[in-house]
């Protein structure tokens, strides 16, 4: 896959074997959904999976997000490459805590490259993500879908049916509600439970006085749940610490775990805990 392009395509009923046997060995999927870039859904996905595994939980973190794999970034893994084992597959990588994970970005040249692929390149590839990536026995796979409910996000929708459920991520102003309420609906039809919406960017905390500015106003997240009849799991504010974490390569929740926001990330995670 390097230099952006695609790879070749083992057989269907080996790519389908592969992946069988890998998502047996994940007790708990979750989809990180949200019908429109810019709302953060990266960085919720990161911090969700940190939090799962600061509670003890072996978490693999996917990002299939071709045109915008942020993994990578936020996790200050830009450059590194995953082992290729001698049966042709993919080791994902380890980070501190034993979180293992697995990007398309990690098998480009630059982050700078581009991924002109058509549909089925893309849908190839991501089969090869689930099948080919030796993820070993873990509690939580995480997800880190691509924004929008196009062909990536049906795809690796149909490949992981026995998935627990989606996070949807909004922001809470209207335009982006209305779009992210498409992705409640998108589930509906491929019957995948919504685990429940959160309001990311929900005030800004003043990084002088720590109280809560409606920058975006508040509350648009809570409202679309309501309407769509999905849960609520809660609001971020939108902490300056975050972005520059972010930034850093340094996950938030693990690095400002006795901030407002990290408490927020704590109480959004505790209904996943409960998955039976």
């Amino acid at each position: 896959m390097a230099g952006g392009q695609p790879p070749k395509a083992p057989s269907a009923s080996l790519e389908d074997e592969k992946l069988k046997k890998n998502l047996q060995r994940i007790a708990h999927k979750i989809l990180v959904l949200s019908g429109k870039g810019g709302v953060g859904k990266s960085t919720v996905a990161v911090n969700l999976a940190i939090a799962l595994s600061l509670e003890g939980k072996r978490v693999g973190l996917l990002d299939v997000d071709f045109h915008g794999p942020s993994i990578p970034t936020l996790l200050h893994l830009e450059g590194r490459r995953p082992e290729v084992t001698d049966h042709g597959t993919m080791l994902p990588i380890a980070i501190e805590g034993g979180m293992k994970v697995m990007s398309l970005g990690f098998l480009l040249n630059r982050p700078e490259d581009a991924v002109i692929w058509r549909g089925p390149l893309k849908i190839g590839a991501i089969k090869q993500l689930l099948g080919d990536v030796e993820w070993g026995d873990l509690d939580y796979l995480v997800i880190d879908f691509p924004p929008g409910t196009g062909d990536e996000p049906l795809t690796v929708a149909n490949l992981i049916p026995e998935a627990d459920g989606a996070v949807v991520v909004t922001t809470p102003q209207d335009v982006s509600t209305i779009d992210v309420s498409k992705s409640v609906t998108f589930c509906r039809q491929l019957n995948i439970p919504v685990l429940g919406v959160v309001e990311n960017m929900s005030g800004l905390v003043c990084p002088h006085c720590s109280q809560v500015i409606d920058l975006f106003k508040q509350g648009g997240g809570e409202e679309m749940a309501k309407r769509m009849n999905v849960p609520f799991l809660g609001r971020i504010p939108l902490d300056p610490q975050i972005v520059e974490s972010s930034d850093a390569g340094e996950p938030f929740i693990f690095h400002h775990k006795n901030t407002e926001a990290a408490e927020a990330f704590r109480r959004i995670v505790a209904p996943l805990l409960a998955l039976p």
